[in-house]
Order: C-alpha cells, then sequence, then structure tokens
C-alpha cells in the first residue's frame, strides 16, 4: 500500500493537500467494489481531445475503492479546466509544478501505487522516452519511473503519427522499460484512446493482479470463473459508432462460410429428433454479410423460414450447401474448408447435440410399448474449423435455457476455449429471454480476452450487424 509523506515542516494546507479527505464527490467511493481500498492511483491528462473520457476513468477507480489524484498538463486546463477534474477526483489538481514538489509527493518511492496518462499524446510519449521533464506530466512519469511505479499509458493521436518509426521507437523504449501500453483503436485514419474499461481491466489484471473483484452488473468486472479469471463487461460505443461504409470497404471481397438452420437425426425411416431453430437468425447474418460486400458460402440445414424467403438465399451467396444430418453437415463443412481458405467462418446453426445409437432401417412398429431410445452424442462441428484452417476468424454460438448471466457467460466461455473460436455469440432461449423462431434475440458477446458486451433486446437484423461489427473491429486490430 502507498503511503502519501507528509512533511512535518509544512504547515497547514502544505501538509495535507496530498493526503484523503471528505470531498462530496468521493460519496460514490466503494459502490462497485473494494478490491482497491487504499490504493492510491495518479491519472495524468494530456492535451488530446479525447481527455474528457478521463474523467469516467476517474470516477471508475474510485467506485472500485481507489483514492484517485489527477495531473494535467496546460492544454487540458485550457480545453476542460481543472474544477471538473477537482469534482471528478474530490481532491486537488496539480497543473504546475511549484515548491511543493508535487511530482515527488505523488510519485515517490511508495507514495502511489499506479500511475496512468490517459489519454497521452506522442509529444508526451517521445519527452518522457527521452527523460525530458519540463512539463508537470512528464516530470511526475520520471520520477515514477525512478521509484518503480507502475505506469500504464494509453496513446491518442493521429493513425500516421502512432505508425511513426520514431514514436513506434519510443513506445518500443518504454515498453522494454516496464511500462505498459493499452493499444489504442485505429479507426477514420485516428489512433483512438482505448476504452475507460480496457484500461480499468489491464490495471486490475496487470499491476494489482486482483482477481476477486464484486459481482455486480454495474460494476463492470465480474469475478466468475472457477479459475479466479474475471470477467470484464464492455461499453457497446465502439460497435455502435462503425458506419456500412467501413464495414463495406474492409469486408470488399473477403470470404465467410455461414452455417443457419437445425440438423435431423433419424430414428427409423420416417421419424427423428431435432430442434426448435428456425434459421432466421442465420439468415440475416447472410443478408448483412451479403450488404457489406462479402463473398457468401451457405452451409444450409432445416430451416423454418417462410418459402418466399428460403429462394431468395442463393441470391444472397456465391454457393449455397444443403444437408439435414449432423454427420452430414460436419462432412460438408469440413470438405469446404480443406477446399477453400475462408476468412471468417460464423457457425449460427442449431446442431443436434445428440443422436440414436441404432437407427432403425423400417418403421418402428406402434406395436412396441416398451420403446427405449438410446442417444449419444454427435460429433462437436465448431471444433473442427481450427483444426483445418487455423487462421481463420471463428464465431461460435452459445444457445442454454434459463440461466442466470452468471451461468451464461461461464459456460459459453468454456465452449469457446474449447473450439478455439475468436469470440461467442450467447443467448438464453428459456421464456423470460428470446422465443426461439421470433423475429428478435438478445445476445451477449464474449471474447477470448474474457471481455463480455450485453446487448440489449433488438431485431435480428440488428444483431446480424452487430456481430459482423464485431469480427471487423478484432480482424481491424490483428491486421494493424
Amino acid at each position: 500500500m502507498a503511503s502519501l509523506p507528509s512533511d512535518s515542516s509544512d504547515k497547514g494546507i502544505l501538509a495535507n493537500r496530498f493526503q484523503s479527505n471528505n470531498h462530496p464527490s468521493k460519496d460514490i467511493k466503494g459502490t462497485y467494489g473494494s478490491e482497491l481500498i487504499r490504493k492510491k492511483i495518479v491519472i495524468c491528462i494530456t492535451a488530446s481531445v479525447a481527455c474528457f473520457k478521463s474523467i469516467d476513468l476517474i470516477r471508475l477507480f474510485i467506485r472500485h475503492g481507489a483514492e484517485v489524484f489527477v495531473v494535467i498538463s496546460k492544454a487540458v486546463e485550457k480545453f476542460i479546466g481543472k474544477e471538473y477534474f477537482v469534482w471528478a477526483s474530490g481532491n486537488p489538481v496539480t497543473t504546475h509544478l511549484s515548491g511543493e514538489l508535487e511530482h515527488v509527493r505523488l510519485a515517490n518511492y511508495n507514495n502511489s501505487d499506479l500511475v496512468i496518462v490517459y489519454p497521452c499524446t506522442a509529444n508526451t510519449i517521445g519527452k518522457f522516452a527521452n527523460g525530458i521533464d519540463d512539463t508537470s506530466v512528464t516530470s511526475v512519469l520520471s520520477i515514477a519511473l525512478g521509484s518503480k511505479i507502475p505506469i500504464i499509458i494509453s496513446p491518442a493521436m493521429h493513425e500516421a503519427m502512432y505508425y511513426n518509426p520514431i514514436i513506434k521507437s519510443n513506445i518500443n523504449k518504454l515498453e522494454q522499460m516496464g511500462v505498459i501500453f493499452t493499444p489504442p483503436v485505429i479507426k477514420e485514419d485516428k489512433a483512438k484512446v482505448s476504452s475507460v474499461e480496457e484500461v480499468f481491466r489491464h490495471s486490475m489484471e496487470k499491476v494489482f493482479h486482483i482477481r476477486q473483484p464484486q459481482n455486480r452488473d454495474t460494476g463492470k468486472v465480474f469475478n466468475w470463473n472457477k479459475n479466479n479469471q474475471f470477467f470484464c463487461k464492455q461499453s457497446l460505443d465502439s460497435i455502435t459508432e462503425i458506419n456500412d461504409i467501413e464495414l463495406r470497404s474492409f469486408f470488399k471481397g473477403k470470404k465467410i462460410l455461414i452455417s443457419l438452420g437445425s440438423t435431423i437425426e433419424y430414428i427409423d425411416p420416417i421419424r427423428l429428433i431435432s430442434n426448435t431453430s428456425s434459421g432466421k437468425m442465420g439468415f440475416s447474418l447472410i443478408k448483412a454479410a451479403t450488404r457489406f460486400g462479402l463473398d457468401v458460402t451457405i452451409l444450409k440445414g432445416i430451416t423454418q423460414i417462410d418459402q418466399s424467403i428460403y429462394k431468395h438465399l442463393r441470391k444472397f451467396s456465391q454457393r449455397m450447401i444443403e444437408v439435414k444430418t449432423t454427420d452430414q453437415m460436419a462432412d460438408a463443412m469440413s470438405q469446404e474448408l480443406y477446399k477453400s481458405k475462408y476468412d471468417v467462418v460464423i457457425l449460427s446453426a442449431a446442431v443436434s447435440d445428440f443422436k440414436p445409437q441404432i437407427v432403425s432401417d423400417t418403421k418402428i412398429s406402434t406395436e412396441n410399448e416398451n420403446l427405449t431410445l438410446k442417444l449419444i452424442p454427435t460429433i462437436k462441428i465448431v471444433d473442427k474449423v481450427k483444426q483445418i484452417q487455423d487462421k481463420v476468424f471463428l464465431v461460435a454460438f452459445k444457445a442454454e435455457y434459463s440461466l442466470s448471466l452468471r451461468q451464461l457467460i461461464t459456460i459459453s466461455y468454456s465452449k469457446l476455449l474449447k473450439c478455439q473460436a475468436d469470440f461467442i455469440v450467447a443467448n438464453d432461449v428459456g421464456p423470460k429471454h428470446n422465443v426461439i423462431g421470433s423475429e428478435n434475440n438478445k445476445v451477449i458477446i464474449i471474447d477470448k480476452d474474457r471481455n463480455f458486451y450485453d446487448f440489449p433486446t433488438q431485431k435480428k437484423e440488428q444483431v446480424a450487424e452487430d456481430i459482423l461489427k464485431m469480427v471487423y473491429l478484432n480482424l481491424n486490430n490483428i491486421n494493424d
């Protein structure tokens, strides 16, 4: 735990400036959890137009129990004004260095537990990397680095500037010294500052090594995994901001394989077992993928789509493969993946999990009053995808019935790990949630890094667009 010193020679406010106080803004302290109680965090803010987002970061840390002190550059003071940050943190804000030695009081040995720069300009990165301490922010960073206090930096600048080899060299130089960087979101020719939730997750995982945050829906972070790993609830803003032009430009010419519908398993030549999947979610994905310029191959099982809609499926695809049983779908998918290289595979089909161990060659007589049907597991089609094409971007689906949010996320994440999906779309088809075959759907998307996105109930056409936007965000970051 950090302990901010108080020089006995200082009098009055000078001695107490960097100590905790009972400012009314701290009424929110600990409302999301107590993981960071007695932790002192310094948040430095530099002159990016994204500087207003830092207020949310300050408040989030306070809600988890931390004491936050803010250091701002002169330009930020002009952009926003320091009083907003006094309100946000409940503590005095450092705008310049004085005889109080603010940089030493904040970042000297054991005086703080973490220093964050959010957002951080290229100018500040360059000065910090080369030992130039001519601002309040760079002076705090210089002291923190020498004191071995953990530092997290979230860059924000134009895209071309971010890829400037000199700036990249400065970032690499600082990373070699142990400074943690949260990657920006590359969008609209900008390297936009990473989300508040992403910075918080980096802090929890890489600095504080905390695995037991409070389980509150509003608390952003949840400790549900039996292996003591937490899940982080992410904002939907980065998804809703994406426009169709971006998607069409990125997806044009890329190949996607989409499965939809259900599969059947025969008991005898005329009887079967199946599920009630309609195929509407898959059809919405096909329409959206076509609109965004993807070359679509359809792997179609049994659907309950109106025949007038069914006729349009071929119009939306380069190729359509029709199957009935799970084994047929598995074989068709394997053949297709061995034959053609795909950029994306989305398996929205509701495949039968079990099939009869023995299939009768003839119709089973109704005179048999004590018929016992023994079922065995079917092949897991989703597990085969990465075995054939390990570089393909895989989206899996998981439908469950009347589970809690915790159960739905943890079970879905286990499936994601097993099949090596890049993210998984989870939904609850219980009576309180999504009725199979309806026009609406409510989904939660979980990624490999244990982030989850909780979408509202909406039309399946919109759900399909959001899924493809998530694919775009992930692939765009991989390519960058």
